[in-house]
């Protein structure tokens, strides 16, 4: 008897191709996907290559097509008011709060591998096991038991930075059937086996315009300081700004300048030079981890990535009482409060937690 497999769809080409190899291979697959628009916040752009929009009624239409033409049925979950709670809020908070939040990676492990299968559960269906299009990997070490979360043969479209927050129990009944492909391997796959989304765009972010849209935070106009002291400007709200960010600052001076720090206690935005932006070492608190059954005690290396699609860096890492002390071998881009960090070793995720604070 086959195998049942419930298949988080998204309308894309990854996750019907997934939902088609799947079958290929003989799994008894049924398609899930989850509502989460909520039309409380009004007048916000279509969701384009985003996952949050008004046209969601749309997509879903989309996908329940790709579902019949697949050869599968698909269920639709109304998960707009978890949504609200578990994703929005946080995001909203975090911005509020000055720091710069990451809704994919708490949608993945709260949501998608949370939330949807358990309304399937609910909903009485019975699997053995979830899969997405994700383009990672999962294994099982012989030695440990524990199931190890690798990355994606292709080091460009490699998602496990997003992923790094989700649990033993959440990785052993998870398939990744992309997870050995390239990016242009599955185009061309989906081309082959005549999937009309073959050349569908890449969904880039959660939102596709502004995130003030969401926010919905009414202006109030703060200063904008060199961190000398030297008022250059003015804003309208430091939730406008991430630490890091170069461009459309709204203020003139002799050379490029960065956000280093957000005071949103006192609504001021201080910036500074390229070698003012550069730190060597950060803190990390919020920890998980997956290839460890116990956390770490003494200091080990490993490599480290900061943003999804930076390059890992050489790293040391010193657990300390409320987290982790991060000290890079070389100095880094701005890091940034709210964002994941994330420690591998080799291709193997070992774990991470959020960025707490920098040195300047």
């Amino acid at each position: 008897m086959s195998k049942t497999v419930i298949i988080g769809l998204s309308g894309g080409v990854d996750s019907s191709l997934a939902a088609l190899l799947l079958k290929e291979q003989n799994y008894h697959v049924i398609g899930v996907c989850m509502s989460i628009y909520n039309p409380e916040i009004p007048n916000l752009r279509p969701a384009q290559n985003a996952c949050y929009g008004s046209e969601e009624k749309q997509d879903i239409k989309e996908i329940q097509s790709l579902g019949e033409k697949i050869g599968i049925k698909t269920y639709t979950f109304d998960c707009s008011e978890d949504y609200k709670q578990l994703v929005f809020s946080y995001f909203k908070r975090e911005y509020q709060e000055g720091r710069t939040p990451n809704p994919c990676i708490k949608c993945n492990s709260l949501m998608k591998f949370g939330l949807l299968r358990q309304k399937a559960q609910e909903a009485g269906i019975m699997y053995d096991y979830f899969a997405t299009g994700h383009y990672a990997r999962i294994e099982k070490d012989p030695q440990s038991g524990r199931f190890l979360l690798k990355k994606g043969i292709d080091e460009k479209k490699d998602q496990s930075y997003f992923l790094y927050r989700l649990t033993q129990e959440q990785l052993a009944n998870t398939l990744f059937p992309l997870g050995h492909l390239t990016k242009d391997q599955t185009r061309e796959l989906a081309k082959q086996k005549g999937l009309s989304v073959y050349a569908k765009p890449d969904s880039q972010d959660f939102y596709s315009g502004n995130y003030t849209d969401l926010l919905q935070l009414t202006p109030k106009e703060g200063l904008i300081k060199h961190i000398n002291g030297r008022i250059l400007g003015k804003h309208n709200g430091y939730w406008h700004y991430t630490i890091g960010q170069r461009k459309g600052l709204g203020v003139s001076f002799h050379e490029p300048l960065f956000v280093l720090d957000i005071d949103a206690q006192h609504n001021v935005i201080y910036v500074g030079n390229k070698s003012d932006a550069q730190s060597k070492d950060v803190f990390v608190s919020d920890l998980t981890w997956i290839a460890f059954e116990e956390p770490p005690t003494k200091p080990f290396r490993a490599l480290a990535k900061q943003r999804s699609t930076s390059s890992a860096s050489a790293v040391t890492i010193e657990p300390i009482d409320n987290g982790l002390h991060i000290i890079y071998d070389e100095p880094q881009k701005p890091f940034t409060p709210g964002q994941s960090l994330v420690l591998y070793q080799n291709d193997i995720v070992l774990g991470g937690g959020i960025i707490t604070k920098k040195t300047i």
